[in-house]
């Protein structure tokens, strides 16, 4: 249970030293965008090209990965059940209205190391750039005040694993 707490006082300090940014404003106005760019239908269409070029075993790799990493990621969601900033925080207003309740794991930050890594898995010259963008995914769930930063780490972890053991297997 104290390590919980830690955990918890951890991400209090951490979060709050973000918000206290002197250009937090352009901050949170860019991660509106980077944060969009992983909502999902990006996802579809990287799906849809693979299956265009008759490309089988990435269409494959990420439909199987996408579906393995959501029913494991609504697990943690529905487990864990931990409450965003906005509700954690007395009087803190997140800068967007997240998609569902819970923030333990972040579902963007997950979808999008698990793209980063099935993407980099075929492409490797691609890794310097997935991986950042991942990386700016996870942080602009934070700038936003709809994740706490170990949401990003649990996610970033779950995408990347998830990724992995997929790509054991096929």
């Amino acid at each position: 249970m104290r390590l919980l707490q830690n955990i918890h006082q951890f991400d209090l300090m951490t979060f709050d030293w973000c918000l206290r940014r002197k250009h937090r404003q352009l901050a949170v106005s860019l991660s509106r965008y980077v944060s969009r760019t992983a909502d999902g239908p990006l996802y579809a269409v990287i799906g849809a090209v693979f299956m265009l070029q008759q490309n089988w075993a990435m269409a494959k790799l990420m439909a199987l990965a996408f579906l393995v990493e959501r029913i494991f990621y609504f697990i943690f969601k529905s487990s864990f059940r931990r409450n965003r900033p906005a509700v954690a925080i007395p009087g803190f207003k997140s800068a967007v209205v997240p998609s569902d309740q819970f923030s333990f794991p972040s579902g963007h930050t997950s979808a999008a190391f698990l793209v980063a890594c099935a993407l980099s898995s075929a492409f490797p010259i691609l890794a310097w750039v997935l991986y950042p963008w991942a990386v700016c995914v996870g942080s602009a769930r934070v700038m936003l005040g709809v994740h706490f930063p170990t949401d990003i780490l649990a996610g970033a972890l779950l995408g990347h694993s998830i990724c992995l053991l997929i790509l054991g297997l096929i």
